[in-house]
């Protein structure tokens, strides 16, 4: 993921010399810490694997990833990760069979994800999703969905938004509001769901947070997995883990927060939609928040949680042991398995509950 998110120095996990390399014998050091005045932790920790997690989640934690820094070209990484989601999408067809074609609504592409049976009690309602991958990159719009459109046996329109930095905020807001829109006009706005991880979980809380704004009917139930709500600060977490969590490339904190660059453009970091926290809360629909010990958006996904609370929203938070980021998007995972049918119990628990009308944000 390119660099879409600033660091605020709260941390500096300080790393040890070819930690990334395969070891054959334990290194032998001692946990160490020195705090400065302002705070700044600089320190070194022995983590072992926990044994609180699967046997196959313990095999992914001991993956060799380099810490060195690579930077490829946004069509490198393009090109990278569309055959990554290609393969992966294959993998969750075949744990979770789905149909899945391309179409347009409302002038913007998207996928269809369809059960390979929809019960009539399920034909009238509908899921969006829209796919993490850093605003730069589709790295979910498969695997977000597929296992999803199984397991509750509803149709999954996944938006495939404009994306940075050909197309800078609000191109995705907007484009998700026009499909939103558009199937409004089939389904009753109890019967939708909206959700995303990663960039897709901040899309989640823009999308809502533009809902109301424009005074629409809100969704049902709403998902942000793996997210924040705060393009102008950063929390503790990604001072601490990479992607993959304690291995992998690790930029040093800065000494500022909310480093967007071509997503956020020229708007103010604070803007309501483009950070909902600082949006009128209140009025929206229940939500499920997923997120991991060793995940980089840990804090954004629980400041974010807190957020709804203190409005009164309806908001769950599930925190999953010892794995990175979006780790569902390995479907063949115990956890990740786990994680998809809590997904989908709570929009089949929460769809077609009621109606709540949207508002002014301000």
């Amino acid at each position: 993921m390119r660099g879409w998110i600033g660091v605020v120095v709260v941390a500096a996990l300080m790393p040890v010399g070819g930690w990334a390399q395969v070891q054959t014998a334990a290194p032998t050091m001692a946990d160490s810490s020195k705090i400065l005045p302002d705070g700044t932790a600089y320190v070194t920790r022995v983590v072992p694997v926990p044994k609180t997690i699967s046997p196959e989640a313990q095999a992914m934690l001991a993956r060799v990833v380099s810490d060195a820094a690579s930077h490829p070209t946004i069509e490198q990484e393009r090109a990278g990760v569309d055959r990554w989601q290609a393969g992966a999408g294959e993998v969750s067809k075949e744990l979770y069979p789905a149909n899945v074609a391309a179409a347009t609504i409302a002038g913007v592409p998207v996928r269809v994800v369809t059960p390979l049976t929809i019960a009539p009690e399920k034909q009238n309602r509908v899921l969006i999703n829209v796919h993490g991958g850093g605003f730069h990159v589709d790295s979910g719009s498969l695997t977000e969905s597929i296992p999803i459109a199984n397991l509750t046996g509803t149709k999954v329109i996944s938006v495939l938004y404009r994306m940075a930095p050909e197309h800078p905020f609000p191109a995705a807001v907007d484009d998700t509001i026009a499909v939103y829109k558009e199937l409004l006009k089939t389904y009753p706005p109890k019967n939708i769901g909206i959700y995303g991880t990663s960039a897709g979980a901040f899309l989640t809380g823009e999308v809502t947070a533009k809902i109301k704004q424009l005074g629409l009917p809100m969704p049902g139930a709403t998902g942000i997995f793996s997210g924040a709500g705060d393009f102008s600060v950063a929390g503790d977490s990604i001072a601490m883990y990479s992607l993959d969590g304690l291995s992998g490339h690790l930029d040093a904190p800065k000494q500022y927060g909310g480093d967007l660059g071509d997503y956020a453009g020229s708007t103010d970091r604070k803007d309501p939609i483009l950070s909902p926290i600082y949006s009128d809360l209140t009025g929206f629909p229940p939500t499920l928040f997923i997120t991991s010990t060793r995940d980089l958006l840990l804090s954004g996904t629980t400041i974010m949680h807190r957020s709804y609370l203190l409005a009164g929203v309806d908001a769950q938070l599930v925190v999953f042991e010892a794995l990175p980021h979006a780790f569902w998007n390995n479907p063949k995972l115990p956890e990740s398995k786990e994680a998809d049918k809590l997904m989908a119990r709570f929009f089949d628990t929460h769809l077609g509950q009621s109606d709540i009308t949207g508002g002014s944000s301000r």
